[in-house]
């Protein structure tokens, strides 16, 4: 019933008391919006915690949508808010989630048949060294990379979801991919 409907046009039909039309936009976002929340956090449960209460906002906040921006970039910047508003509460609990190296969150990793144990293990090491380094980018870098090289969001997408003039996101960008590249050329797996 909703395939062929903007986005723009679902959030008019769920203004106008249509429960189903926001499920809809639920439905067509909640990977990415959960992928951005992970990307950012870098905790499962956080990312669930964080994408459950960007939408919540979102619905609660369906009236206020201007039209200025893509529903996409609004609910992406929701998003965003949510996740600095879970690493405000856990700076003021002192954890620290991304460099964790007790194993205190389990990740399963399914390695392809092509693969040799021993490469296997690289790739694994290799994926867990990278998110290290982007977790402990600071919070401005850090939501830029994710949203351009994870979410493959276009420089303009960015501008308007973070609401920063265009250079600043490219400036970001290259700072923070520049300081990406100094701590993983310090690391004893190589990184191709």
């Amino acid at each position: 019933m909703y395939k062929t409907s903007t986005d723009e046009q679902l959030v008019e039909l769920a203004v106008g008391q249509d429960p189903d039309a926001f499920g809809e936009i639920v439905r067509r976002w909640e990977r990415k919006i959960f992928a951005l929340c992970f990307g950012m956090l870098g905790r499962e449960d956080d990312a669930g915690d964080a994408a459950q209460e960007a939408f919540i906002a979102a619905y609660r906040n369906l009236k206020n949508f201007r039209g200025e921006a893509k529903v996409s970039s609004w609910l992406h910047r929701i998003a965003v808010n949510q996740c600095l508003t879970i690493k405000r509460r856990q700076r003021t609990r002192a954890e620290d989630y991304f460099d964790t190296e007790d194993g205190s969150e389990e990740r399963v990793f399914v390695a392809s048949p092509l693969l040799s144990p021993a490469r296997t293990i690289e790739k694994t090491e290799r994926t867990n060294l990278i998110r290290q380094a982007v977790g402990a980018l600071p919070t401005d870098l850090r939501q830029v990379v994710v949203m351009k090289e994870f979410e493959e969001m276009t420089f303009q997408e960015i501008s308007e979801t973070l609401e920063l003039p265009l250079s600043t996101v490219k400036s970001r960008l290259y700072t923070a991919l520049r300081q990406l590249k100094m701590r993983l050329e310090r690391t004893p797996v190589e990184v191709v």
